[in-house]
């Protein structure tokens, strides 16, 4: 049903996969039938399992996705008539504190493009396209690997990305990322490795892209050559500063919504609440009356 109906991404069924897999196991004690255990579950057994998981540490975030995968599940089981009811209709959700995302500065962001472009030879040019693409359009890490060559063979100055459930969206390309592009395709080849006829942008093995986990690694080795650490850098923070950076610099939000293909503005609004943070923290720390003594 994820697949067919809502045209969910490998990356999103693999994920339900397991938390479902998961809650079974529990539900299961580790040595019943779990599926068993699993379909026919009853609303005290899930309000067990989700204490469970807050023994295990898990965040209020962690264990509100979960739910969410379960109530999808039940949900599916009774409107196919494989069960009389919800189990998870009557359960609340865990109360989230609203996390603001990690973003890197302007400088930061160019400290790793300076990084990248002097990384040498043909990986170096391939860094550097990654990296300019990446940030030059707010792609997700899946969406960037997954890149056709025709993507980026039609219109210079736009990028048709294919996104969550299978929608395209086009996003315009600045001249750095044109530059880059263009300066990568002139040694994709030495990528090809046998498959010369490899249809994706960033090629990697037996004719696939190149690995989500392998961009991520790129982008670590990239942070500490520019001087960042480590853990503040990954894909989507890049996506982030994106969005953050246009929005700092009066684009609308709809537009930044479009681009990063949130299907509704509320997620896209999260940037705003950044915005804000770092307007009251600029305050806070240069204001000449914020560090002033009490009474005077």
């Amino acid at each position: 049903m994820l697949i067919a109906e809502r045209g969910a991404a490998a990356n999103t069924v693999a994920s339900y996969q397991r938390d479902l897999a998961d809650c079974a196991r529990v539900l299961s004690g580790n040595n019943g039938v779990a599926k068993a255990a699993l379909d026919g579950a009853t609303t005290e057994a899930l309000r067990r399992y989700l204490k469970n998981l807050e023994a295990r540490g898990m965040a209020a975030r962690t264990v509100a996705r979960r739910l969410s995968a379960l109530r999808m599940f039940y949900r599916f089981l009774h409107a196919e008539g494989l069960r009389p009811d919800d189990p998870t209709s009557v359960l609340e959700s865990p109360r989230q504190g609203r996390s603001l995302p990690k973003i890197l500065s302007e400088d930061e962001v160019s400290a790793l493009l300076a990084a990248a472009a002097a990384h040498p030879g043909a990986e170096g040019l391939r860094l550097k396209a990654m990296v300019e693409l990446c940030y030059a359009t707010g792609m997700r890490a899946s969406e960037l690997v997954g890149l056709p060559l025709a993507a980026v063979q039609r219109d210079p100055r736009v990028i048709v990305v294919r996104g969550k459930g299978d929608r395209e969206r086009m996003v315009p390309l600045n001249e750095p990322a044109r530059d880059a592009v263009r300066a990568y395709l002139e040694v994709r080849e030495n990528f090809l490795g046998r498959s010369r006829d490899n249809p994706f942008l960033f090629p990697g093995r037996n004719g696939r892209p190149l690995t989500r986990q392998r961009f991520f690694q790129m982008l670590k080795d990239l942070a500490s050559a520019a001087g960042i650490e480590q853990r503040r850098v990954s894909p989507h923070v890049l996506r982030h500063a994106f969005a953050t950076h246009l929005l700092n610099h009066e684009a609308d939000l709809r537009s930044v919504q479009k681009m990063l293909g949130h299907s509704d503005i509320s997620t896209t609004q999260i940037y705003t609440h950044v915005l804000d943070e770092r307007l009251r923290q600029l305050v806070n720390e240069r204001h000449p009356l914020a560090h002033r003594a009490p009474g005077r």
